[in-house]
């Protein structure tokens, strides 16, 4: 519609019109090639991870191939810091643990043993295995997610509603400039003049500003965003983002740290005891305090980065290491000989079932007993319970040892001290955040890669109810219908792959709500392309930023709430500016249509249109600069395509009231010529359009809602000059306007006044029985 409205102002000799027109044609082509750019560019990061060397056993040989030269059945052999290249049962494993955090979304490494498999896009943090290929290419979990990536994005709430609103225009639009050349034609005003009013006509009820007010509108809000840390890489989403009625987050990362912190430091009968933090520290300490480079495991970390260490700093360096042993995933523990005060210790920590095989003593509150096999099971029943609270539990034990040096043999006889308890705990800010979002009106879905327990705790430490927690396993059994109703009733999914958590989001969009996606792993990509709103937190994976929508710059989301504000505000003023145009189009074409076939001219000229509805676009371009009332922020709105139409009825109807007042006194109270008439007409025509904003743009009365600095002057300033073009040279010679008598002006004047009040009389009930 608007190339051929910008081809027609040509023809018309409106070359200004045109050239925005068509400048807003070339902008969308522009917008539309950059996305499919952005698209390609999230394909290329993904490729990363799928395009690199292997170590492949063929014929006896070991020879580096590049990795996608491997097929099913090659044997591969991994070993620390490679990217395992493909799917692969694997055939032999020592100490191998993999890191599947951009896969699963867990932030632990994963043991593996022979048996067992591993995944493509994984890394090995620890050990060497031996592997069979089972999968290459886009057979592998990663391959699936490229492929889900890859494929087209469906339309956001955004886009199918401008649609809608699009065709409903163009409808209207066709009847109306049919009706007209008809009309005027039979009635014998010349074909030609005829087809050029009915033209002119068209491109009159045509909303071509609404591009530019839209894009306008949305630009602002994305540079609000921005000032706020959210960055908006897709204009259409800052509309989608305060529409969003239903979010889905990933945890890791997402409502999580990302990283271990210490939870607690217990002693064998559950109480905390300092005494055991400081031996868990003196454990992972390096040669001169904390532990740095490859001797920085995570818990390490953690450990000496808690605040509760800090008391102990004065004890802590009375003591230095002396020798250690190193972790291993035989033995599943690591030991330090240190020296102190009391002498020489030899310090064990480890996963809790390797350390309690190795003592034979306990301690007590009243000092040192031996560890009886009623004591290890309540042992290992506690350590049990933490980790189903999804905690990972290591075991701290010592024994005196006066030596130079310490071996793994030394690890035994050992009096068990306690438990560091670890977790990856949630950010500071998300549980005020998660609230904040519930204030706007948005349901809140975790779905996650990590294990049940793990999700249900952290769901609990947000002030989330979990509720029954759906798996994986049980989304891989439902087919279409039973997983929208999942994704209806439940909260909490955990164990979730990449396209199950594409299908959720796809189940929750078939159900009419508009999904947003927050997620910074690979594995959450998928699900950001098939959000309305892809949203991915800055230091979340490239992939993940890329195929996101919404970048947040903070890792708090506390920026996300305020994100979804400035999107609702974006929304009401774009929604204002539609409701306004549509209303006063209608009613004026429609007049127009009615009176021409009534006169025996053609009431406003083709120049005289054209002009008329670009002055009274111009100053609605600065409604994006307008202020929103408060009770429409509270809950996210949508397009409602059938409900703009009753108020473009209902209010271009009320327009044709007014303007057929003024027609009947022009011409037959007062007999008035042509061009005096069509003067009148288009003076009335465009200043209702302009003051009407006012009553209309807010649900309130209208003097208990200021309109914003910009639009009040841009809108006062079109109606001045409106009034003045009549009296100009300009008007007179290029639009054949005619000075107005002061008995004309004060009608138009009464007739204006009228309908604003009209009009804001009519908005109160019309608002309370329609949701706009």
């Amino acid at each position: 519609m608007l190339v051929a409205a910008a081809l027609i102002s040509r023809l018309l000799g409106e070359r200004v019109d045109a050239a925005v027109i068509l400048g807003i044609v070339v902008l969308n082509a522009a917008l539309g090639f950059f996305q499919e750019h952005r698209a390609e560019r999230a394909l290329r990061d993904l490729r990363r991870y799928v395009t690199r060397t292997a170590r492949v056993r063929r014929d006896g040989m070991l020879a580096e191939l590049p990795a996608g030269d491997l097929v099913p059945g090659d044997v591969i052999e991994l070993e620390v810091g490679d990217l395992v290249p493909a799917d692969a049962e694997l055939l032999a494993a020592d100490a191998l643990t993999t890191d599947e955090a951009t896969l699963t979304g867990e932030s632990v490494p994963v043991a593996r043993a022979a048996g067992g498999v591993v995944r493509a896009g994984t890394a090995v943090v620890s050990g060497y295995g031996t592997a069979v290929v089972t999968a290459t290419g886009g057979a592998t979990v990663l391959g699936r997610t490229a492929a889900l990536l890859a494929r087209k994005p469906e339309e956001t709430d955004f886009q199918r509603n401008i649609r809608r609103f699009s065709a409903m225009l163009v409808r209207i639009i066709v009847l109306l400039t049919l009706f007209v050349f008809a009309a005027n034609a039979f009635l014998g005003k010349g074909w030609f003049d005829s087809f050029l009013f009915a033209v002119a006509l068209a491109v009159g009820i045509t909303p071509e500003v609404l591009p530019v007010i839209v894009t306008v509108s949305l630009a602002r809000g994305a540079l609000r965003m921005a000032r706020d840390k959210v960055v908006v890489k897709r204009l259409m989403s800052v509309e989608d983002l305060g529409n969003v009625d239903t979010l889905c987050c990933d945890k890791t990362g997402t409502l999580t740290r990302g990283e271990f912190a210490l939870h607690d430091f217990v002693a064998p009968d559950g109480a905390r005891d300092p005494a055991v933090l400081l031996r868990g520290a003196l454990a992972g300490a390096g040669e001169s305090g904390p532990p740095r480079g490859a001797a920085a495991n995570p818990t390490d970390r953690a450990t000496w980065a808690s605040a509760a260490l800090q008391p102990l700093e004065p004890e802590l360096a009375q003591y230095r290491v002396v020798d250690r042993n190193v972790f291993d995933f035989r033995r599943r523990r690591s030991s330090a000989l240190v020296a102190g005060p009391g002498g020489r210790a030899l310090i064990v920590k480890g996963a809790a079932e390797s350390v309690l095989a190795a003592c034979t003593q306990t301690a007590t509150r009243d000092g040192i007993a031996p560890l009886t096999a009623e004591q290890a099971r309540i042992g290992a029943a506690m350590v049990a319970g933490y980790e189903e609270q999804g905690f990972r539990v290591l075991a701290v034990a010592d024994r005196p040892l006066d030596a130079a040096a310490a071996d793994e043999a030394d690890e035994r006889d050992l009096t068990l001290r306690g438990f560091l308890l670890y977790y990856d705990p949630p950010k500071s800010d998300v549980r005020a955040a998660l609230e904040a979002l519930g204030r706007l009106g948005i349901a809140i879905k975790i779905v996650s890669g990590d294990s049940a327990v793990v999700t249900r705790r952290i769901c609990r430490e947000v002030g989330m109810e979990a509720g029954t927690v759906v798996e994986g396993e049980e989304l891989a059994r439902c087919d279409d219908a039973a997983l929208r109703r999942l994704a209806r009733e439940r909260s909490v999914f955990a164990r979730v792959a990449p396209e199950q958590k594409q299908r959720l989001v796809a189940a929750l969009r078939s159900e009419r709500h508009v999904v947003g996606f927050l997620g910074d792993g690979v594995n959450d990509a998928p699900a950001l392309r098939a959000a309305d709103v892809g949203l991915a937190v800055d230091a979340g994976t490239e992939v993940a930023k890329d195929a996101a929508d919404v970048v947040l710059l903070q890792k708090s989301l506390a920026v996300l709430a305020g994100g979804i504000v400035e999107g609702r505000k974006t929304f009401a003023n774009i929604t204002k500016y539609i409701l306004n145009t549509v209303s006063a189009n209608f009613g004026n074409m429609a007049t127009v249509a009615v009176s021409s076939v009534l006169l025996r001219f053609i009431p406003l000229l083709p120049s005289q249109i054209l002009l008329n509805n670009f002055l009274s676009d111009l100053p609605l371009v600065t409604i994006a600069t307008d202020r929103v009332d408060p009770g429409l922020l509270h809950r996210p709105r949508r397009w409602n395509v059938p409900a703009i139409a009753r108020f473009m009825m209902l209010f271009g109807m009320l327009s044709v009231v007014f303007d057929l007042v003024l027609i009947t006194v022009l011409r037959l109270a007062w007999h008035a010529d042509a061009a005096l008439f069509r003067t009148a007409w288009f003076v009335e025509s465009a200043a209702s359009e302009m003051l009407v904003t006012f009553a209309i743009r807010t649900r309130l009365p209208f003097l208990r809602s200021v309109p914003s600095a910009w639009l009040a002057a841009s809108s006062a300033a079109a109606v001045a000059l409106a009034f003045a073009l009549p009296y100009t040279g300009l008007g007179q010679e290029h639009f054949r306007f005619v000075p107005l008598p002061p008995r004309v002006l004060l009608l138009v004047a009464g007739v204006l006044a009228a309908y604003f009040a009209s009009a804001e009389l009519a908005k109160r009930p019309f608002f309370r029985r329609v949701d706009l």
